[in-house]
Parts: structure tokens; C-alpha cells; sequence
């Protein structure tokens, strides 16, 4: 039942008008004198706090602005990973390792844009899919966008509205010059099930004083661990090792073959052959000046 007043409580007169004038003269809100007191109220920075410093802010517009110059100017491409070789330098006469990555039918399917999805990147299909093979949904989603059916989908985000290419536009290896630097995407090579002297670098156990049977396993995992009591979250442990996405920066471009869709990479790239690998102009290296002829054919 809801809590009753005392009968004394109740007859005594209580005078609304009053109250509020006085209120209204004194310019005075009340405050609530009941509720439950935080057990964490919010403290005081000192790291944000000072006449030249920027303001925080968590909105989508702010995270944008913050990434404005670490994004690429224009898209990337999907490409496969053929294997590896090696080209030699005619000038100095040393053997070049790099890896061949093929392009095959590098299409623009849709684009994604600050007002509809909070930020700027173009979704690019490659290879070939037949129809049976795909969802209605999708092929729904290939047909209004009139593109074939892609076996590969990826984004790419870019800068701003400049880098998004027209739908349906194809992309070669000729989108990629020669000298320039790129980023590597893929996934790494899966090991399986791994032990932590493989997946972590463990030195293993002695081979003597009592040890038997376990010397290349973990051993003890809750002493020394600070509480002591139980483990903790992130322990290193065996387990699944591999097949995490991995990004190798700054690759050189050694040669670019736009009639074979061939661009040869300086160095390995992630991942076993005929995995599937997203290459883009490097964050940390100048990006390449495009002729203008492109530009105004693209524009």
C-alpha cells in the first residue's frame, strides 16, 4: 500500500500560493533533498583542461574531421594473391623478392556517404558469382546498382565525396603506378590448434628437476598474475593461432601489367595463395600525383 500521512499531517492547512511567491521572488529552483547518492561521480581532468586545448568531442562529425588526413584521397582494389618471384634490378643487379597480385574484374558496386551512413567509402566487388549461387537479397542489391554478381565485396573508405567513383566504374592495375606505395590487407596463414611455445614464444619447461611429460606445455596460469586467485582475461594461452586479418605497410609498387591485371609488390604479403588481398595507397607515405587527363575523365 502507498505510505499514508499522520492524521496530525493532514489537517494542517498548506498555503500553494504563498509558497510559490516566495519562490518566484527569490528566484530560487528547489532541489531535491531524496534519491540515491553516485557511488562514481564524475571527476575532474586535468589532462583536458587548459585555455589551448581542443574540446573533446565523441560525435560521428568530429571522429570524421579527426581522421581527415590519415584517410585516402581515392579508393583501393581487391586483388588475389598468385604466389611470389622475383625481377632483378638492371642497375644494380639485385634480386628483388615481391609478391604477384592479380586483379580480376575490379567493379564499383554502390558508395557509402556521411549522410546516410556517417562516412565515406566506395564498396567494391571483384571475380564472378553466378546467380543461383546468391541470396535474393544481394541480387537484388547487384541489379539495382545494374552490376554483375561479384564473389568478392569489400569497402574501401576515402576521404570525402571527391574519391567516390562513378558506379559501375572498373578498376585495373593501371590504377596503381609504378614506385608508389601501398597498404596490404589480408588474412594471415591458419595454424590450427597452436601451443604457446608456437603461438606465443614460451621457452617450455626444464627438461629436468621433476619435469615430465610437460615440457613444452603452459604449466601454472593463476599464480604471479597479481590477485593469484584466477585468471585473467587475455591470458596467454594455446589456441587458435593465424588466420587474423594483417596490414603490411608501405609496399613498393615494382611493376604494374595492365593487359594481365598484374601488379608485383616488393616484399611478402599475409596470407597463403589465392587468398584474397585489398591494396591501397599508403597513409604513410605521399600519395601519387594523378595526370589531370584521368581526373577530368573521372570527374
Amino acid at each position: 500500500m502507498p505510505p499514508r500521512l499522520s492524521r496530525r499531517l493532514a489537517q494542517l492547512p498548506l498555503h500553494f500560493g504563498a509558497i510559490q511567491a516566495q519562490l518566484t521572488t527569490q528566484n530560487a529552483v528547489p532541489i531535491r533533498a531524496f534519491g540515491i547518492r553516485s557511488l562514481n561521480p564524475p571527476k575532474h581532468s586535468k589532462f583536458n583542461d587548459g585555455p589551448d586545448l581542443p574540446i573533446l568531442k565523441s560525435s560521428p562529425a568530429a571522429a570524421l574531421e579527426r581522421k581527415a588526413n590519415t584517410l585516402p584521397l581515392r579508393t583501393g582494389a581487391i586483388a588475389i594473391k598468385n604466389g611470389m618471384t622475383a625481377i632483378f634490378d638492371p642497375d644494380t643487379g639485385k634480386r628483388i623478392p615481391c609478391t604477384v597480385l592479380q586483379l580480376d574484374r575490379v567493379q564499383v558496386i554502390a558508395h557509402k556517404t556521411v549522410d546516410v551512413h556517417g562516412y565515406y567509402a566506395v564498396q567494391m566487388g571483384a571475380g564472378w558469382k553466378h546467380p543461383s549461387n546468391v541470396t535474393k537479397a544481394l541480387l537484388g542489391h547487384y541489379s539495382g546498382q545494374g552490376v554483375s554478381p561479384k564473389r568478392h565485396v569489400y569497402e574501401f573508405r576515402v576521404k570525402d565525396r571527391s574519391g567516390l567513383l562513378p558506379v559501375g566504374e572498373l578498376v585495373s592495375a593501371d590504377w596503381f603506378q609504378e614506385g608508389q606505395y601501398v597498404d596490404a590487407r589480408s588474412n594471415t596463414k591458419g595454424k590450427g590448434f597452436a601451443g604457446v611455445m608456437k603461438r606465443h614464444g614460451f621457452g617450455g619447461q626444464d627438461r629436468s628437476h621433476g619435469v615430465s611429460l610437460t615440457h613444452r606445455s603452459l604449466g601454472s596460469a593463476g599464480p604471479s598474475q597479481g590477485g593469484g586467485s584466477r585468471v585473467y582475461p587475455g591470458k596467454k594461452m594455446a589456441g587458435n593461432m593465424g588466420n587474423e586479418q594483417n596490414t603490411v605497410q608501405n609496399l613498393k609498387i615494382l611493376k604494374v601489367d595492365a593487359e594481365n591485371g598484374l601488379v608485383l609488390v616488393n616484399g611478402s604479403v599475409s596470407g597463403p595463395k589465392g587468398c584474397v588481398v585489398r591494396i591501397q595507397d599508403s597513409i604513410k607515405k605521399p600519395w601519387p600525383k594523378i595526370p589531370e587527363t584521368i581526373v577530368e575523365a573521372l570527374t
